[in-house]
């Protein structure tokens, strides 16, 4: 073992919390000698992901620690499970699947963790701060704490993540530490069309060719307006992070690690330089770029889950009109951000013109839609990337207010479709 650890990690490993914390701390100094890291550090902070039900064993090991008596003892957030806990109804899966989700999402309750479900723990009140550790799971999220937030975490899967909940420690590895978080490859994006650099629904397209392109290196993105709203960022890491591995990016002017260029790279030179122009981008979003005037199935927003302003913007669009016979529509979200749509009277109104809020799980996961007959349309590349193979549909991905005209039309609207143009 080349792990140091202090006092407090070997009482822990010889058993001073219980069996089951003991276990979990001989996971977290095995997956420490993987990393290399020299030794392990305090978090103060988790999210949990291995609460969404994929198998039998996701079921023994959080039993095993519950039996234990394990207990976490920093705050920790729970992502998205298999149900909709308040909206049983739409659930169309099968019983025992319902039924060993619920009792997954049961044994992460007994250990303490707080029934969050959601993937965008940083939609809450309480997030994490400047240079805060934690130890984060779900794809989306690390990379907002790390980008946005400027907290830090690696990428944390399942299992790994509620050990360090349950200990309070992580590894001194990946982006916990200064040189990780240095920018690698440097993409200029310039020649757009003001409309699209404006614009939503490029982020969501840009940071999908940079997830393909990047992998799991730290890009640095240079030549957006400085001050990108959060809305915008979150979209872009979501993207990056299901084309990609990426764990952390730097928006130029934006991000807090990246007044300019060159501390976003630390100084270094980087790996290589990418010019992004309207040309590489029209061929990414080709990829889901829809057919004008067919017919819509339904919308699927909110991948990751929808914050208050995004609501906000939904609600504008609509301004009061039903959606056209047929057409569904799907939002996901938070249980706190549906508390706060329901003090401002929002929910009711998006209940009226026909939107259904999803919470707890996500669309693309979980067998909670009615059947969509057409294209379903989505502002979210990470929903287009993963909701074709998961739940059999045909996805194209459009900016919002396109997404809300074509359902409220009942047919396809791409009105940005020139923006993409050379």
């Amino acid at each position: 073992m080349t792990v140091e650890l202090d006092s407090a990690d070997r009482a822990l490993l010889d058993g001073s919390r219980g069996a089951g914390v003991a276990l979990a701390m001989r996971v977290l100094v095995r997956v420490a000698d993987v990393l290399g890291a020299e030794h392990l550090l305090d978090i103060e902070g988790a999210h949990i992901d291995s609460c969404l039900f994929h198998g039998r064993s996701g079921i023994d090991f959080v039993e095993r620690l519950a039996t234990d008596d394990a207990q976490v003892v920093v705050p920790t957030t729970l992502n998205v499970s298999s149900l909709d806990l308040l909206h049983p109804e739409l659930y169309q899966g099968d019983a025992d699947t319902a039924a060993l989700s619920r009792r997954l999402m049961d044994g992460y309750e007994q250990l303490g963790c707080e029934p969050t479900w959601t993937c965008a723990p940083y939609e809450r009140r309480q997030r994490p701060g400047f240079g805060d550790h934690v130890a984060w799971a779900e794809s989306n999220a690390i990379v907002f704490a790390n980008s946005v937030l400027g907290a830090r975490t690696h990428r944390y899967g399942d299992f790994i993540d509620i050990c360090a909940a349950l200990t309070g420690r992580a590894p001194a590895a990946g982006f916990h530490l200064d040189e990780a978080r240095a920018g690698t490859v440097v993409y200029e994006v310039d020649g757009l069309a003001p409309e699209l650099a404006s614009s939503d629904v490029l982020a969501p397209v840009l940071g999908y060719l940079i997830g393909a392109d990047c992998g799991a290196g730290v890009p640095v993105i240079d030549g957006l307006p400085a001050g990108q709203p959060e809305h915008r960022l979150k979209a872009l890491g979501a993207a990056a992070a299901s084309s990609g591995s990426v764990g952390m990016f730097h928006c130029v002017g934006t991000t807090p690690e990246a007044p300019d260029r060159e501390t976003a790279l630390q100084h270094r030179p980087a790996e290589r330089i990418e010019r992004v122009g309207p040309a590489r981008l029209a061929s990414v979003r080709s990829l889901f770029a829809p057919e004008p005037g067919s017919a819509v199935g339904g919308v699927c927003l909110g991948t990751p889950h929808y914050g208050i302003a995004e609501f906000q913007r939904l609600v504008a669009l609509l301004g009061g009109r039903a959606l056209a016979a047929g057409v569904r529509m799907y939002v996901n979200t938070g249980r706190e951000i549906l508390h706060e749509l329901q003090l401002r009277g929002w929910a009711a109104t998006l209940e009226a013109a026909g939107v259904q809020i999803v919470t707890d799980t996500c669309t693309y996961i979980t067998p909670v839609t009615e059947p969509m007959d057409g294209v379903v349309l989505t502002d979210s590349a990470k929903w287009a990337h993963y909701a074709p193979g998961n739940i059999g549909v045909e996805a194209s991905l459009v900016a919002i207010d396109d997404c809300v005209e074509s359902a409220v039309t009942g047919v396809v609207v791409d009105a940005t479709s020139s923006w993409w143009s050379p």
